[in-house]
């Protein structure tokens, strides 16, 4: 199993013609001075829990994403990817859209 603790993170919901929906978590880092940006889209939400300020998203991979609750949006690295992923998806048929920061992540269903 492996855990990640994001800089930036946000939720995205993707819809494909033959598939139901699925929720990933989309998480960014900052490089700093010995590395480069980075990014991960998890295999897909199987639940989320939340212990004092930050959420716990379980995905299908067994890997756990540790996001804090004011740590939501993106890097300028991760915008950058995120918004190629959506236009190639988009030619395919596939729908990735950003969830908003509000949503109640304990309340979606995610099986």
């Amino acid at each position: 199993m492996s855990e990640y603790r994001p800089d930036k993170w946000l939720v995205v919901k993707v819809t494909g013609k033959d598939h139901p929906p699925i929720h990933k978590v989309f998480a960014s880092w900052h490089g700093g001075w010995a590395g480069s940006d980075s990014w991960k889209l998890n295999s897909g939400n199987t639940k989320c829990t939340l212990v004092g300020d930050v959420y716990y998203f379980d995905g299908y991979s067994g890997s756990v994403y540790m996001c804090h609750k004011d740590e939501y949006g993106y890097t300028s690295y991760g915008s950058s990817v995120l918004s190629t992923m959506i236009d190639n998806a988009s030619k395919n048929g596939i729908k990735i859209e950003i969830m908003p920061q509000e949503t109640n992540w304990l309340e979606i269903s995610y099986e």
